[in-house]
């Protein structure tokens, strides 16, 4: 409005100004003067606004301090919003984590107040958004009875981009693998006509909530379950042989360490949780829970 942009072209140049995280200014100056029709002179007053972004509180000061927006009584009264907002966010300890940014310039008219975005960084790098939104007085009403106004602020969050983003944060964590155990303990043995022997050790640990599983074959060679292991990533495996069933103990292995040792059945959950850090599935605060099995 104080640029001199027409009415019948808010939402246009809105949306050209948005590229601006994608595209140089040259081009979304470009794009608004010869694809959508807006003066030069018009479009470089814009150019005076929207190249703004950094600091909320220095931002703040330099606009006002220069009087970038005049007497303009809409511009003064979202200023005076985004005072406040800077002021509640630093009361909150994350104003640090804001940047005011005058180029964020949805090109939906049903935003009345501010407008936000979401992004992942990577040190001082933008890598991607991840959410936005902001404040729609009323959009809530048109689907009310005639008079009632119902004032919103709504966000939307990118789901897909999230997932991409987590994935190349585990690929980076990993060497490039997004291998993930989906069990923790592999339950095998050895010998013939031990399937019952698998069996009764994985309920043990089912019952402990322990997520684990055993091969359905009638006699697996452990070589070929230790390899299965290795490939999924799977941290523990739990053995027994005749020996070891006789006696009501199993062999320990844990893969990761290298390391191997011989339990009573009857430890095995404990041995587990408070040794090899297992967390039980469903478990929400790992540390209490093994905090508390050891006090």
């Amino acid at each position: 409005d104080i640029s001199g942009v027409p009415a019948d072209k808010f939402r246009t140049i809105c949306s050209a100004v948005d590229k601006l995280d994608k595209e140089p200014w040259s081009e979304v100056k470009r794009e608004m003067v010869q694809d959508k029709g807006l003066s030069e002179d018009v479009a470089d007053k814009i150019g005076e606004f929207v190249l703004h972004k950094g600091s909320p509180r220095e931002l703040y000061n330099q606009l006002m301090d220069a009087k970038a927006f005049g007497n303009h009584k809409g511009a003064l009264k979202a200023m005076e919003d985004l005072k406040i907002l800077f002021n509640y966010l630093d009361a909150m300890g994350k104003l640090n984590y804001v940047s005011f940014d005058l180029s964020l310039a949805r090109g939906l008219d049903y935003y009345t107040g501010v407008i936000y975005e979401a992004v992942c960084m990577n040190g001082n790098t933008q890598v991607g958004s991840i959410g936005g939104g902001g404040r729609y007085d009323n959009l809530v009403s048109m689907f009310q009875e005639a008079g009632k106004v119902t004032p919103c602020v709504g966000v939307s969050i990118g789901i897909e981009r999230v997932f991409t983003l987590m994935e190349a944060r585990l690929r980076e964590q990993q060497g490039g693998s997004i291998k993930q155990p989906n069990v923790q303990v592999l339950v095998a043995t050895v010998g013939n006509d031990m399937m019952q022997e698998r069996m009764k050790i994985s309920k043990l640990l089912w019952d402990a909530n322990i997520s684990a599983e055993f091969s359905q074959q009638e006699n697996p060679k452990l070589k070929y379950e230790i390899t299965n292991a290795l490939d999924r990533s799977i941290p523990l495996m739990v053995i027994i042989g005749d020996e070891e069933a006789a006696q009501n103990k199993c062999k320990v292995k844990d893969l990761v360490a290298r390391t191997e040792e011989t339990v009573d059945q009857s430890a095995l959950v404990r041995v587990l949780l408070q040794e090899k850090n297992v967390v039980p599935v469903g478990c929400e605060f790992a540390a209490e829970f093994l905090a508390s099995k050891r006090s």
